[in-house]
């Protein structure tokens, strides 16, 4: 298989293809078919889209290598299952092994193989265990071998294994019958997942041997380290001239230059005398080390120069890419082909330099930012890209986020922007509305309005950019894009963003095509008075009026103060308002500072006679409550209160849970003929979840409450209407029907788990669950046949693995909580 582009590999990749890509100085496609020849396969059919011409110049007819390689050409690319259907012909109805071209692997193919033949299997998938398998296919094998589950590129709250899929695999030729000629198929995504669920034998083999995707660049420059160190039983160019120095006959090094190894050195490559190559290093055919150089852990692709004096550390320097006198390039740094980084330059840690560019003399090009150290292993967290302002999250990074979206809607589409009254928010707002500008994008700029409004004008145009405080983090503010439907952008659109953002590919409007700019308070005024009146119209408010509630109201010195008067007055309740100013410095909260203001609002509730009291959070989207004597309502059974009440009113409807609520739940909406549904917790999904057929509620547990008649979104002020209307109809005290809520023991832990190790936790907890009920809606939650469960749930964004557990009693439901907590310390141990 080498029809990829590699395009997380750019720019290494830009004008080559990736299984040309040189590992050690051979490209990884010759250590592959240097593998398939040592276990006797040399008949070889080659499937090739991108740059197919470089492919066969290079490999020809594969009597170089002792090999015999046909090729077949897609002119769209296939995918992995139509790229072999392509090649059908080629393979002559024989039985037949599939492998990546672009892999660096020593797996015993030849067990592979055995094992196949042995089982009997149509379908025999080599798998390998890994410590982060977001970017792979996840697998899980029953104990007869055969394999039940398949998920391509998990989220962490979908990792329920470390055992992946190496893209290897051994067929029987019927299995073509089941792929359609000329259209896109994947095996893992289509094909697979159908002969599975018809109990075909598609049977598991997890390898021992070393196994590397080489499909960033990180990854890139591990597999050069592996392969020098002999973690990979690979075969290096040239001759061991000194311990682990391998020269090619035909390279020159000076006598008197310094070289360590493990080090290549390619054909015709030459070494000056005062050069230092220390350990790491390879040198690409051609290449020119000069004198006073000092490469540690840097990779020369063919033809680059190394000037004198300069110091490349942990580099990629491309083909035919020149670095001059004493410049110096820093960790991380890969400089595209034909580039010339200029003399006493510095290109400083992890800047990617595109192909053909020039670096002037003594410049300095700064540092791009990585978000690696921030402990997290991916950009985009449970709301959407988090950090401390001019940190973590600064307004060149912003601009390059926004850069990037903007690539990804319509040129002269329209985008709304939005904010909180954060001061951060605010300063940011204004690097997301250029950049999205400087792209061709129109921007509707509504400054402060509140999260649910947002949403709801960016469903109005091609989709949106949200700015907000982040949760408990009074420094910190999270930048959140949405598409054309006013949701967060799904795991797929943000691994598209998170590409465009490491490759630069961003679009740029020339002058004179900029995006226009429509702003100003009357736009947000706007859209308020229009968000409320359509509230109003959907909540039914002639029972509220004529009861007349009394209802304490607290807006939490946030957005619920440009939205309450208007929606209060509208549904004709008794309101007292407290903390209705707009304070930048209380844009957030911490939970000590939520429950004292709940403490606060419960006595202003009991000493008003008010009916209830409800505290809208400081953007809008999530409420609590407290009932009329001032007692605070927990989040979880407000939840469960408000499922009864809205399945009493609509019978047979469904609600849209989390997989970590109680599973009290359940019984409580089938008393009205109900139905929970559970869903994934990510923004995308349970907005998408909430919007099916028959749903009458979500919510998210943490005070959270979606009631689709209103909104397919998480939103307070449609949860104070909706709950004011079902309470007024009850026209029962609060508490009252608090104490008919079932009660719940449900307990809670968090435990640090390295992030190496959350696949093989993962694992090993799906393994002590053997032989009970399991459900991977969303993390692995363990079901004992009294019902009661427990989930495990690796953390998304930090180095941590959630616990929870439920049972009939407090006593219960800690022990079974630190029974599979346990579990999850030994998998770590």
């Amino acid at each position: 298989m080498a029809g990829g582009e590699g395009t997380r590999l750019r720019p290494l990749t830009t004008s080559l293809p990736k299984p040309l890509l040189p590992v050690g100085e051979r490209p990884i496609m010759e250590h592959v078919l240097r593998l398939l020849r040592r276990h006797g396969i040399r008949e070889t059919v080659v499937t090739v889209q991108f740059l197919a011409h470089l492919i066969q110049e290079r490999f020809g007819d594969g009597s170089g290598l002792g090999m015999s390689l046909t090729y077949a050409h897609e002119e769209t690319p296939l995918g992995t299952a139509g790229s072999v259907k392509n090649a059908e012909r080629e393979l002559a109805g024989a039985p037949f092994l599939v492998i990546s071209g672009d892999a660096l692997t020593d797996i015993d193919l030849s067990a592979l193989i055995r094992h196949h033949r042995e089982r009997g299997a149509l379908v025999t998938v080599c798998l390998t265990r890994v410590p982060d398998p977001l970017e792979f296919g996840v697998t899980v094998l029953g104990a007869d071998g055969r394999i039940e589950r398949f998920l391509e590129k998990p989220t962490w709250g979908e990792v329920f294994s470390d055992t992946v899929n190496t893209g290897i695999y051994v067929m029987e030729p019927e299995v073509l019958d089941r792929v359609p000629a000329g259209k896109p198929v994947d095996w893992s995504g289509d094909v697979f997942p159908r002969l599975i669920a018809e109990g075909a034998a598609v049977h598991g083999y997890v390898a021992d041997g070393y196994w590397q995707d080489v499909g960033t660049l990180d990854s890139y420059r591990q597999a050069q380290t592996d392969l020098l160190d002999g973690r990979v039983d690979g075969e290096l160019p040239g001759t061991e001239v000194l311990p682990g120095v391998w020269v090619a006959d035909s390279a020159s090094v000076d006598p008197e230059a310094d070289v360590r190894g493990p080090v290549v050195i390619g054909e015709h490559a030459r070494v000056a005398a005062g050069a230092r190559v220390h350990e790491h290093s390879v040198i690409g055919a051609h290449g020119v080390v000069e004198p006073g150089a000092h490469l540690h852990r840097a990779v020369l692709h063919p033809y680059a120069y190394a000037g004198s004096h300069t110091s490349l550390r942990g580099c990629v320097v491309g083909r035919n890419a020149t670095t001059g006198r004493s410049a110096r390039l820093e960790e991380g740094v890969i400089v595209g082909e034909d580039s010339r980084v200029g003399q006493d330059a510095v290109v400083s840690a992890g800047v990617v330099v595109n192909p053909a560019r020039t670096i002037g003399p003594g410049a300095v090009i700064g540092t791009d930012l990585i978000w690696d150290g921030r402990g997290s292993r991916s950009l985009f967290g449970p709301r959407g890209v988090s950090g401390v302002v001019n940190v973590d999250l600064t307004a060149e990074l912003v601009v390059r986020l926004t850069g990037a979206y903007a690539t990804t809607v319509p040129h002269d589409a329209t985008v709304t922007v939005a904010r909180d009254h954060a001061q951060g928010s605010r300063v940011l707002a204004a690097a997301v509305v250029s950049a999205l500008q400087s792209s061709g994008v129109h921007v509707r700029d509504l400054g402060h309005v509140p999260v649910p409004v947002a949403r709801r004008e960016a469903a109005l145009t091609d989709g949106g950019v949200l700015l907000t405080a982040t949760p408990g983090a009074a420094d910190s503010v999270s930048l959140t894009f949405l598409d054309g439907h006013g949701v967060d952008l799904g795991t797929a659109a943000q691994r598209k963003l998170e590409r465009l953002l490491h490759q630069a590919r961003f679009r740029r409007a020339p002058a004179g095509e900029f995006g226009g700019l429509l702003s100003g308070e009357e736009s947000a005024r706007t859209a308020i008075t229009a968000y409320t009146e359509r509230l109003l119209r959907r909540t039914g408010t002639a029972a509220i009026r004529e009861r007349a509630p009394k209802v304490v109201v607290d807006a939490a010195f946030g957005s619920g103060a440009l939205v309450l008067p208007g929606l209060l007055d509208g549904l004709g309740v008794r309101a007292v308002t407290l903390n209705t100013g707009l304070d930048d410095e209380r844009a957030t909260e911490t939970d000590i500072e939520r429950r004292a203001a709940l403490r606060y609002l419960g006595d202003v509730v009991a000493a008003n006679d008010a009916d209830f009291g409800v505290r809208v959070d400081p953007t809008g989207q999530r409420i609590a409550v407290v009932d009329e004597r001032g007692g605070i309502v927990p989040d979880e059974t407000l939840l469960l209160l408000l499922a009864g009440l809205v399945t009493a009113e609509r019978p047979g409807g469904t609600v849209v849970l989390p997989p970590t609520v109680s599973r009290a739940a359940e019984s409580v909406a089938a008393r009205h003929g109900g139905r929970v549904v559970r869903t994934a917790s990510a923004p995308d999904r349970a907005i998408r979840a909430a919007g099916a057929a028959g749903t009458v509620l979500a919510a998210d547990g943490h005070g959270g409450f979606t009631f689709p008649e209103n909104s397919p979104y998480t939103d307070g002020f449609g949860a104070l209407a909706r709950l004011t209307g079902l309470l007024t109809r009850r026209a029962r005290p609060l508490s009252e029907l608090v104490q008919e809520v079932p009660r719940t023991f449900v307990r809670r832990r968090e435990l640090t788990t390295p992030w190496e190790a959350k696949g093989a936790v993962m694992r090993q907890v799906a393994e002590a669950a053997a032989g009970l009920e399991v459900d991977t809606t969303e993390g692995i939650r363990v079901i004992e046949p009294d019902g009661r469960w427990a989930l495990v749930l690796p953390d998304a964004s930090r180095a941590v693995t959630r616990v929870w557990a439920e049972a009939p009693s407090a006593d219960a439901a800690d022990a079974l909580l630190a029974r599979w907590a346990d579990a999850v310390s030994r998998s770590t141990a």
